[in-house]
């Protein structure tokens, strides 16, 4: 087993891996008392070569590994790759490309939605993994050989992985389809945190426009403070004490210590002030900056049926692809197709399309009929050549 941790020995591994056709990483990383991840172990592998480095060991330069994930003749390949991609791209400001993600392969060769590491490793290579280390502290020195095996199998078995699901994107030409799911991983703003819309993320049932304007600007206060300060959200102050801050809307600490949950250390401390601060400039805001409400738009009357014929059409099509129906189509994709709302819905481009939308917009010209056959037991789907 390859320990990397010195820049000299890392730039050596850098030059092997760089003649290979792809390799695969993995991120091993702290985040529960920081607003941003700490990376604590990168693992990668390649057919040829496995290696974990520790990117806390003392002087170790990662620039060599970083000019790895921009080299475009290499395919990086990744597990759920989102917040790996998001670590990697704020330590260096890279996107690695080109890319592959296992877990988004998976869905459209119908492995099933968002399935795990555990299990694509179990279906396809029959291993079964242990996952006793999987809860480590991985910031800890020295980490023992268990834990080791354990990070670095996290890689070696994706290489196996990648060559079997490479494959059957080949045999099912679906290639194009990955590219097109795979887009929102390469694109920057992906992984560009908005203050201002945190409060989207927020479990709460109002629709007036003024309680959620205010609950907009104090979770954007508490969203860069916590960047600023590079602690978790919820360790400044939790998320039902924002909603009861915005319910209120306090003007004096008197009325803050009344709330309930509120804290005493908030009330007494130094957040009070900037905690009615944002509250009374809130307040004064115009109606043209409220959050704007988007009520869902119900399915007109007499779209009801073809909705539910669409859904009909989509579990046939689902099922034959083996494709989980919810990446073909949303529910919503649906209502609004059913509804003629048909700007940006995602069935009438790409692969998508071609499985579905086609399908779709010809049953909703009257082009197309479903129905039970006795004979075969299953469903027919014909469409109206004489038109």
């Amino acid at each position: 087993m390859q320990i990397i941790e010195n820049t000299t020995t890392l730039n050596a591994l850098c030059q092997k891996l760089g003649r290979e056709e792809f390799i695969t990483i993995d991120l091993e990383f702290l985040r529960e008392k920081t607003y941003y991840a700490h990376v604590c172990l990168i693992q990668v592998a390649s057919p040829n070569e496995a290696a974990i480095i520790d990117p806390l060991a003392p002087g170790i330069e990662l620039d060599d590994f970083f000019a790895l994930l921009k080299n475009p003749q290499i395919t990086k390949v990744f597990h759920s790759g989102r917040q790996d991609i998001e670590i990697l791209y704020k330590l260096s400001g890279i996107i690695p490309q080109p890319l592959f993600d296992t877990q988004i392969a998976a869905m459209v060769l119908g492995f099933g939605e968002s399935v795990s590491y555990e299990n694509l490793v179990n279906g396809i290579l029959g291993i079964e993994l242990d996952k006793s280390c999987r809860l480590s502290n991985w910031s800890l020195r020295p980490l023992d050989e268990k834990q080791l095996q354990y990070a670095l199998s996290d890689v070696t078995h994706l290489v196996k992985i990648y060559d079997s699901l490479r494959n059957r994107l080949k045999e099912t030409g679906r290639q194009h389809w990955l590219d097109e799911e795979t887009a929102v991983l390469t694109a920057p703003e992906t992984y560009v945190v908005k203050p201002e819309d945190a409060w989207q993320k927020m479990k709460h049932r109002s629709h007036n426009a003024h309680y959620l304007t205010i609950l907009r600007e104090l979770a954007a206060w508490r969203e860069r403070r916590a960047q600023e300060k590079d602690i978790p959200r919820q360790m400044i102050i939790k998320d039902d004490c924002l909603l009861n801050l915005a319910a209120f809307c306090p003007t004096s600490r008197e009325e803050m210590e009344n709330i309930r949950n509120m804290r005493k250390d908030i009330v007494c401390g130094r957040l009070a002030p900037e905690i009615l601060a944002v509250i009374a400039t809130a307040q004064k805001l115009p109606p043209e900056q409220y959050v704007k409400i988007e009520r869902e738009k119900p399915i007109p009357t007499g779209a009801t049926a073809l909705y539910e014929l669409l859904r009909l059409l989509l579990k046939i099509r689902s099922q034959e692809q083996g494709v989980v129906s919810k990446l073909i189509a949303s529910d919503d994709d649906l209502k609004n197709f059913a509804s003629f709302r048909d700007k940006n819905n995602p069935i009438l481009r790409g692969w998508r399309y071609e499985i579905f939308g086609q399908d779709a917009e010809a049953l909703r010209q009257g082009r197309i009929s479903i129905s039970y056959n006795k004979e075969k037991k299953a469903i027919d789907i014909r469409k109206n050549t004489g038109d």
